[in-house]
């Protein structure tokens, strides 16, 4: 613990201030305790001073009205100054310091005990005070609940410290996300570009050149075509991942589920033998709808393009707890190898397997679903059985 104390090194104005902006976040609790302190203590008054610059700030108190007490003749002074944990003043040990203290308190005060408060480094910022009118002696009782409630000021403080030092940090992160995200977002489009220009002069290059070429130089060209898209999707892919913020950032609104997945629904119609079977009539409330969309529509175009079967169905499955929306996306696609089950959620990987149009996967569009379902305050996980299908089961927390 820190004993000794002065003003202007240890704690100079801008850092006072800073204390009492820090603490002004707790206000109510630090109220409380005040309240508490009162009632416990069976005392009329009770204040929480900082130190400032010159005098002792007053910041929290009950049944007295005071702004500040000068910080050299104070009560709060020889609390500071003391080595003993606990401060207990009686009129008739020291009337001299009580009557300079009236024209402060503007009551006739003939009862004083203090703890130092401290912040998380353990300096001394301030003191836990109790008064009266009249001369008390504390009992073991008495003396242990007055520092068991300092002791929550001191937490209450600590924890004031720490939240500032979380907020510092999580603003720290958001403007480091902001810059990567635009990184990302400038890097996606300085590569699409370019990108953009090979596949099309490739394709060009292959249509002017039909007949001339022979097989080899043809599968080049292919390759180097389906390289560029590939490329692209995967470019696609990192920039939707940094994009799901946003989406999470929507407003909650009511929905209508069986709207949501006509709309999916819509997009796979051209396809031949495509079933896709969902439930009716079922109204979601307070949900982040754009969230909701971005994962069924993932797992609905995972489910369709990992899946070789002349016949490709997939069931939306729906059920309402108490707290939870839970869903089920069923396919009978080519399942998911049992030693892969653990990895499919993971950023970037994959699982060296091309879809039913001979594309490979990017690794982010799982990873994208899982971020967007833990936003949404719930789980995701998967059942597969190789050649047979998987299930995707995902909640929504409700609100």
């Amino acid at each position: 613990m820190k004993d000794n104390y002065s003003i202007e090194k240890d704690f100079p104005t801008q850092n006072n201030n800073e204390i009492k902006q820090l603490l002004s976040t707790q206000d109510k609790d630090f109220y409380q305790i005040i309240f508490l302190t009162s009632r416990l203590c069976n005392v009329p008054m009770a204040c929480i001073s900082l130190i400032g610059e010159d005098h002792m700030h007053c910041k929290y108190s009950t049944g007295i009205n005071l702004d500040k007490e000068d910080a050299k003749t104070s009560f709060s002074n020889l609390t500071l100054n003391s080595t003993s944990e606990i401060t207990t003043l009686n009129y008739s040990e020291n009337p001299l310091l009580f009557e300079k203290s009236g024209d402060i308190y503007k009551r006739e005060i003939k009862f004083y005990a203090g703890i130092p408060l401290l912040d998380c480094f353990g300096a001394k910022i301030g003191v836990l005070s109790i008064l009266d009118t009249k001369e008390r002696f504390f009992e073991d009782c008495d003396i242990k609940a007055f520092q068991a409630l300092a002791n929550q000021c001191n937490k209450l403080i600590d924890f004031s410290f720490q939240n500032q030092k979380f907020l510092e940090v999580q603003r720290s992160l958001k403007q480091k996300y902001q810059e990567l995200e635009r990184f990302a977002s400038l890097v996606s489009h300085d590569i699409k570009s370019p990108l953009a220009n090979i596949i099309s002069l490739t394709e060009l290059l292959r249509e002017e050149n039909k007949g001339k070429l022979d097989a080899e130089n043809i599968e080049y060209l292919n390759y180097l075509v389906e390289s560029s898209y590939s490329l692209r999707n995967y470019v696609d892919g990192i920039l939707g991942f940094y994009k799901s913020d946003h989406i999470l950032e929507k407003d909650f609104e009511n929905v209508d589920l069986e709207e949501i997945i006509k709309t999916i629904v819509q997009l796979y119609e051209v396809s031949e033998n495509v079933t896709i079977n969902y439930p009716e009539k079922v109204v979601l409330h307070k949900v982040n709808k754009a969230a909701l969309t971005q994962v069924i529509l993932n797992l609905v175009s995972n489910s369709l393009k990992y899946n070789n079967k002349q016949e490709r169905i997939v069931n939306i499955l729906f059920e309402e707890t108490s707290y939870y929306y839970r869903f089920k996306v069923e396919d009978n696609g080519n399942g998911i190898p049992e030693e892969d089950v653990d990895k499919i959620f993971q950023l970037f990987t994959t699982l060296d397997t091309n879809d039913r149009d001979g594309n490979p996967g990017s690794g982010i569009g799982l990873a994208t679903v899982q971020k967007l379902v833990h936003n949404m305050g719930g789980k995701i996980k998967v059942t597969s059985k190789l050649g047979e299908g998987s299930i995707f089961s995902f909640s929504v927390k409700r609100l």
